[in-house]
C-alpha cells in the first residue's frame, strides 16, 4: 500500500514551476480590460496631438487580435467590441469619405469576429492538449511512484526529470517493492528513445513488481527481469523494430547491516557515509538485460555495508554523462565528496540543480537519481518488510 509522504513529489514540483502543463493559462478578465482601455486611451491622446485621430483610431482594429492569442472568447469578445465602438462612433462622426467610413468599420467589426473566432480555436486546441497531459500524468503515477516512499527497510527519495518536457514518462526507470524478504529497489536506463523505448520501460517496471514479490532471491529477480526483456525484443522484431538492451540496478534491503546488488551494465551506486564517498560494486557488473546470452557467466549477487546513517546514490547517466558547455562530464563522485552528511531528499535536489548549473541548464539527457537512506521506522528481528508507507522525508 502506498501513500504520498509529502503534498507533491520533488520532480512534478519542478515540472509545475516551469509549465502549468495541466490547465490554460489566460490574462485576468481586470488585466484585460486595464490594457483595454490604456491603448485607447493612449491612441486618442496620440491622435489629437497629431490631428490624426481617425487615422490612428484605426490602428486599434488590430487589438483583438493580441487578444486571441491569450484570452479567451468571452475576453476576446469584450476587447473586440469596445474596439468596435471606440473606432465606429468617431469616424461615423468624421467628415472623411463615406466609403472610407464604411471600409473602417467594416474592417473594425470583421477582425472582432476573426479574433473571437479565433481564441475559441486556440482554446479549444489547448483544452485537448491539457486533456492528453493530464492522462499521460496519471499514466505516470501508476508506471513511476511518486518519490519519496517509504518502508520498513529504507526511505527512498529522489528526482525524475525526462529529457522530452512533453513526454512525462522516458527512457529511464525506478520502483521499489516492499516484499517478505526485504525492499527490492530497481533503477535501470533503456536503450534508446521515443515510444519504443517507453514501452520497454513499462514492461521491465512491470515484471520488476511482479517478481519481486514472487522470487525469494535477488539472481531469480534479476532473470525474470531478464526474460521480460527477451520476450519484448522478440515482439519487436516481429513488428520489424530493432532489440533494444537496458541498463540496471537491482538493490536489496532488509534489517540486516547489509544489502545485496546486482549490477547490469550500469552505473555502480555510491555510499555515503563517515565522510567517504564509495563506488558500491565497482568491477562486479554483469551484462545489461536483454544481453545474457551473449557471455557465460551467469550473473551473482554481491554483498555490502548499508549501515545506519549511510546514504545510498543510485542515478542513470543523464546526470554522469552531462556535459559542460566545455565538453566535459559532470564530476558526479567530486560533487558528492560536499554532499556526504545531508538528507535524502536535499542530495538529490542538490545535484540535480547542480547538475543543471554544470550544463548551463542544457538537458541531454533522461535524468533518474534515487537516494536511500535506513526507514527512522526500521522493525527488527523478523528480516521482512512492510508495505510502503507515510512519513515525514528524511
Amino acid at each position: 500500500m502506498f501513500r504520498s509522504l509529502r503534498t507533491a513529489p520533488v520532480a512534478v514540483r519542478r515540472r509545475a514551476d516551469r509549465e502549468d502543463s495541466t490547465s490554460i493559462r489566460t490574462p485576468p478578465t481586470r488585466a484585460v480590460v486595464l490594457v483595454t482601455v490604456g491603448a485607447t486611451v493612449v491612441t486618442i491622446v496620440l491622435g489629437a496631438v497629431t490631428g490624426t485621430a481617425v487615422l490612428l483610431l484605426g490602428l486599434l482594429v488590430f487589438l483583438p487580435a493580441f487578444a486571441a492569442a491569450l484570452c479567451t472568447p468571452r475576453q476576446t469578445a469584450l476587447v473586440s467590441a469596445w474596439v468596435s465602438v471606440v473606432v465606429i462612433v468617431p469616424v461615423a462622426l468624421s467628415e472623411e469619405q463615406v466609403a472610407d467610413r464604411v471600409i473602417l468599420a467594416l474592417f473594425a467589426l470583421g477582425f472582432g469576429a476573426l479574433a473571437v473566432y479565433g481564441s475559441w480555436l486556440r482554446i479549444t486546441r489547448e483544452g485537448k492538449l491539457v486533456s492528453l497531459r493530464s492522462t499521460a500524468s496519471a499514466m505516470q503515477r501508476q508506471i513511476l511512484r511518486p518519490l519519496p516512499l517509504l518502508t520498513d527497510d529504507v526511505l527512498v527519495d529522489g528526482v525524475y526529470e525526462p529529457v522530452q518536457q512533453d513526454k512525462l514518462v522516458g527512457g529511464d526507470i525506478y520502483d521499489v517493492a516492499a516484499t517478505p524478504w526485504g525492499t527490492r529497489v530497481l533503477i535501470g536506463d533503456v536503450q534508446g528513445k521515443g515510444l519504443a523505448a517507453i514501452g520497454m520501460a513499462i514492461d521491465v517496471v512491470g515484471a520488476f513488481r511482479e517478481a519481486a514479490h514472487r522470487e525469494p532471491t535477488v539472481t531469480a529477480l534479476v532473470d525474470s527481469l531478464e526474460a521480460a526483456v527477451v520476450r519484448h525484443n522478440g515482439y519487436a522484431e516481429r513488428r520489424g523494430e530493432p532489440e533494444r538492451f537496458v541498463t540496471a540496478v537491482v538493490l536489496a534491503v532488509d534489517t540486516g547491516s547489509e544489502a545485496q546488488l546486482v549490477t547490469c551494465g550500469h552505473i555502480p551506486p555510491y555510499l555515503l557515509h563517515d565522510g567517504a564517498v564509495t563506488a558500491v560494486g565497482a568491477g562486479t557488473e554483469h551484462a545489461p538485460l536483454g544481453l545474457a546470452d551473449l557471455v557465460a557467466e551467469p550473473r551473482t549477487v554481491s554483498w555490502f555495508p548499508f549501515p545506519d546513517g549511510a546514504t545510498l546514490l543510485l542515478c542513470t547517466d543523464g546526470l554522469t554523462e552531462a556535459r559542460s558547455p566545455a565538453g566535459t562530464f559532470y564530476p558526479l563522485e567530486t560533487r558528492l565528496a560536499g554532499r556526504v552528511d545531508i538528507t535524502a531528499g536535499r542530495l538529490t535536489d542538490s545535484l540535480v540543480a547542480d547538475v543543471h548549473a554544470y550544463t548551463g541548464g542544457a538537458q541531454q539527457d533522461d535524468l533518474a537519481v534515487l537516494a536511500l537512506r535506513r526507514s527512522p521506522h526500521r522493525i527488527g528481528g523478523t528480516g521482512a518488510s512492510s508495505p510502503l508507507s507515510a512519513a515525514p522525508a528524511a
